[in-house]
């Protein structure tokens, strides 16, 4: 019989956690001797450990010179055995409970198939969570376009409620100070088309067919969803500051203490704003982006811009125009609601600010995209 081992030179601390391994005919067995405790192990799990890197499990263990042991005690010891062996060694009943205190630890290793299991419940845990979420948010948004709705209708049934005063300014910050910023963007993209247009169908000598593709697409789409993506970038993102600013304050509360309605005084002038203005917006984008296609036609294909014109009018249908035109009402209501509401959603710090500002405008967009799909399938099955 030999033994072998780190602790094996009879010079230990017999206070000290220690281990040694005799090996013998019947194979290597570990004997554990000393306190395992937090205080006493030092190391030794990690030279421990050395050792069952380079072998498996040790199926035979003594536990006759061990003193006292807590968990951290258990959990090296478990570590370095087979479960058979502990069934066999564990004849204390500390050593039992602490065994069963641990064995779940030793089960969630990273690797190990259970940890697996408990991440993929985790992932679909947090999959789920978050479904719920934005169904709650969905629900709650539908509940704000609706009150926001029927403080409309009451401002319509009783005009002396609406104050001009809000409504105005609204309507500058919002629009007029909006289109130049919209013509410019849809003037780019309309050469943008025409340059695409012509690469494309020259190559089937229809080159000319760039000017119809031009007037549909910017009056029909473009002109109409780069309007609202910059009305919500300026104006979704500034009613929710505003509002929120007035929620940190605490002027709101105010507001209802004095018995002033909320939606009365802060959404309804939004809307009508916002609801006034983008159509005005969208047909200073259609401007904008058929005069860009012109110029890119002309400079290209050498294409009269009287040329252009009359073209356009003998090719693009007016229902074109009026379909664009037909998205702006609603899609200017939704940004709106989506501004205001995001607003009262601001807590009393800039943290929550800052968040609600973003979410406004990245919520806008996104409703933007959402509804102009929605209206294009529409328009598609009634065949306009």
């Amino acid at each position: 019989m030999a033994v072998i081992g780190p602790d094996a030179d009879g010079t230990r601390d017999p206070e000290r956690a220690a281990y040694a391994l005799r090996d013998d005919r019947d194979g290597i067995e570990l004997i554990i001797a000393g306190d395992w405790t937090a205080l006493t192990l030092g190391d030794v799990p990690a030279r421990l450990q050395r050792h069952i890197d380079e072998q498996p499990r040790f199926e035979r263990i003594d536990l006759s010179q061990l003193g006292h042991v807590d968990t951290a005690g258990v959990y090296a010891i478990l570590s370095a055995i087979s479960e058979a062996a502990a069934r066999r060694a564990f004849d204390r009943d500390d050593l039992r409970r602490l065994a069963e205190l641990v064995r779940p630890a030793l089960e969630t290793k990273p690797g190990g198939r259970r940890r697996s299991h408990r991440d993929a419940a985790a992932f679909f845990t947090w999959i789920g969570r978050n479904v719920v979420t934005e169904a709650i948010e969905a629900y709650r948004l539908a509940d704000f376009a609706g009150q926001t709705i029927v403080a409309m209708a009451r401002t319509i049934a009783h005009p002396r409620r609406l104050r001009l005063t809000p409504l105005v300014a609204a309507m500058e910050e919002a629009g007029l100070k909006g289109i130049p910023i919209t013509m410019t963007m849809t003037f780019f993209i309309g050469a943008v088309i025409a340059l695409v247009g012509v690469n494309i169908l020259a190559d089937f000598g229809v080159a000319v067919f760039t000017v119809e593709m031009v007037g549909v697409v910017v009056l029909r789409e473009f002109g109409v969803v780069i309007a609202a993506v910059l009305l919500a970038g300026r104006s979704a993102s500034s009613f929710a500051a505003e509002i929120g600013a007035m929620r940190m304050n605490q002027e709101i509360d105010a507001m209802q203490v004095m018995g002033v309605d909320r939606f009365d005084a802060l959404v309804v002038p939004r809307v009508l704003a916002t609801l006034l203005m983008l159509p005005l917006m969208t047909f200073c984008s259609d401007i904008g982006g058929v005069a860009g296609g012109m110029l890119a036609s002309w400079v290209t294909l050498d294409i009269n811009p009287a040329f252009f014109v009359s073209q356009t009018l003998l090719t693009v249908e007016v229902s074109h125009f009026w379909i664009g035109m037909s998205k702006a009402p609603f899609l200017a209501v939704v940004i709106a609601a989506t501004g205001c509401r995001q607003g009262f959603m601001v807590e009393g710090n800039t943290e929550s600010l800052g968040r609600h500002v973003t979410a406004a405008v990245v919520q806008s967009i996104f409703l933007i995209i959402m509804f102009d799909a929605i209206f294009a399938m529409i328009f598609t099955e009634l065949d306009l």
